[in-house]
């Protein structure tokens, strides 16, 4: 359930190196309301839109990376590399029930009800009660896209590891949660020629907290001296 803005320590840090464009995902921040449909198929369209036709390194953080990762299974000719942190790999029968999004999406019921409940996962009761009202009443009210996404992308892989043709970079923060560490290591193995890097004292929220840390290693893939482009299959 992040935005542009999550990101913002990030951009203004790369800004002196390369174009950045930042967006809010359709059913968040700017991009709500929304209607729909919330499937990967419409978060890569709205990524086409953004690109624009532009050839671009495509950094995704948490659920973000897998539509980055899509991007580059289904659009090669926009994706120059791509950089995922931490994303979830929660179509997998060993990715566990008992994160954030599995627990919002374990109880039925109403999706506003589901974001709050995400949310006090993450940032915990105290602070979530902190939150001005309008802020809670907004964050509730994305709960209809996060249900929609996380439900989509369990229901089966969004992306196709043999047809990612781009150099792909899968970062994790030092202190992140074993699933998270464990589906990055599992990228580098699934992935053809995927690195894995590891970003010290960050967790899940590392582009934010160690922005300076994830954008030296985003330009690693910008400049990318001794990257080696996995082979493009032939025939």
């Amino acid at each position: 359930m992040d935005r542009s803005a999550g990101l913002l320590r990030l951009s203004r840090r790369l800004d002196r190196r390369a174009r950045v464009a930042r967006y809010d995902r359709r059913g968040y921040g700017r991009s709500a309301p929304h209607d729909g449909p919330f499937g990967m198929d419409a978060q890569v369209a709205d990524l086409v839109g953004v690109l624009d036709g532009r050839r671009a390194v495509v950094f995704g953080h948490s659920y973000g990376g897998n539509v980055a990762l899509a991007l580059a299974d289904r659009h090669p000719d926009l994706a120059e590399a791509v950089v995922v942190y931490e994303t979830p790999l929660s179509w997998f029968d060993w990715w566990p029930g008992s994160t954030a999004g599995g627990t919002a999406l374990a109880t039925q019921g109403d999706p506003h009800d589901a974001a709050e409940r995400f949310m006090r996962r993450l940032v915990g009761d105290e602070r979530w009660e902190r939150l001005p009202p309008s802020t809670r009443a907004a964050r509730r009210a994305e709960g209809v896209a996060m249900v929609g996404e996380l439900t989509d992308l369990r229901s089966g892989p969004p992306w196709s590891a043999d047809r990612i043709v781009a150099p792909v970079l899968a970062l994790h923060g030092e202190h992140g949660a074993e699933h998270h560490r464990d589906a990055m290591r599992f990228l580098g193995e699934l992935i053809p020629g995927c690195r894995v890097d590891v970003v010290p004292g960050a967790r899940h929220f590392g582009p934010n907290t160690h922005a300076d840390a994830v954008a030296d290693r985003v330009v690693s893939v910008i400049t990318p001296s001794g990257y080696t482009r996995p082979a493009t299959p032939s025939g």
